[in-house]
């Protein structure tokens, strides 16, 4: 049942099974030999059996049976360790190792895996994993680096479904400082500098996105490619005012402004947001609501908020 059924146990593995049984046995013929009374020799058998498994680290349930079933044939030569017990439990293996593999499950199943660099950070390590196993003190039923695979995945999962149950509303800053089309470049470089933010959404009167212009736009149309020597002085010439009706550089927000804006609704999951800020190299998703007006703004220090109350970077 162990060794075909839950081929990952502990109590499954191939030392667990050839040494418990063998070692069962052998404490079976002991005790036929030196106690006479079958039900004292059987009482002893299986719990002398148990603590020299333990003592061993090859601890297998049947191992008892074996001890057990010792007793029960008054098997008195240890001839009986070796066959049919030693024997039987080398061709149980073999014929688990076979089955297991052609049914694309581990056997042996290493009780210590490498975990790969890879893995996702987590809130616990595998040395807080020893420490409270080593605390448990007691045997379990589950191979030990499957057991910390079930707790990164139940973790992440649980990271999964806050962030799925939080909406792009509930995290987003509300009070959006926004601009318009033809608000002036001074202007709008004043307000980024006076509340702190790197990008403005371009409304119209219905305060409807018709785009957003941020720190990046006024750095490329300042031609940031060039040296940075004199890249104040570009900037500041791009924001000045000409006072003129007619100018060849631009003027508006809506000369430099970027009119593909990715959106979302205040509905939104924000775990569906994830992808967009972590790959696609977005900073700030204005966020929509009825009639497709601007509800709010999310940046990423909003997104990071969110990701630390659902408990993704508590560490």
């Amino acid at each position: 049942m162990l060794v075909f059924a839950v081929p990952a146990s502990p109590l499954a593995q191939p030392w667990s099974v050839v040494g418990g049984n063998t070692i069962s046995a052998l404490v079976g013929v002991l005790c036929v030999q030196f106690i006479d009374d079958p039900a004292l020799a059987a009482g002893v058998a299986v719990s002398a059996a148990i603590a020299a498994m333990f003592a061993l680290r090859c601890l297998h349930p049947p191992g008892g049976a074996a001890a057990l079933l010792a007793v029960l044939t008054h098997a008195s030569a240890f001839e009986f360790a070796l066959f049919p017990v030693l024997l039987n439990s080398v061709l149980l293996v073999a014929m688990g190792i076979v089955y297991n593999s052609a049914t694309g499950r581990r056997y042996p199943h290493s009780q210590v895996v490498a975990r790969p660099t890879t893995t996702p950070p987590s809130r616990f390590s595998s040395e807080d994993l020893d420490a409270v196993l080593k605390r448990y003190n007691q045997v379990l039923d589950v191979s030990r680096d499957e057991l910390e695979d079930i707790l990164h995945m139940a973790e992440m999962n649980a990271m999964e479904r806050r962030m799925s149950e939080l909406r792009c509303a509930d995290i987003m800053t509300h009070d959006v400082i926004t601009v318009e089309y033809g608000t002036h470049l001074e202007d709008a470089w004043q307000l980024m500098r006076r509340h702190r933010v790197k990008a403005l959404p371009v409304v119209d009167r219905q305060r409807r996105i018709i785009g957003i212009v941020s720190l990046a736009d006024f750095m490329r149309h300042a031609d940031i490619d060039r040296s940075a020597e004199d890249l104040r002085e570009r900037l500041q010439s791009l924001i000045k005012r000409t006072g003129i009706t007619h100018s060849a550089k631009p003027e508006a927000v809506g000369q430099i402004m970027c009119a593909q804006v990715r959106v979302a609704s205040a509905e939104r999951s924000v775990a569906e947001l994830m992808p967009i800020f972590s790959e696609h190299g977005h900073h700030h998703i204005p966020v929509i609501g009825l009639d497709n007006r601007l509800a709010g703004i999310i940046t990423q220090s909003d997104f990071v908020r969110a990701l630390y109350r659902s408990g993704g970077l508590q560490r």
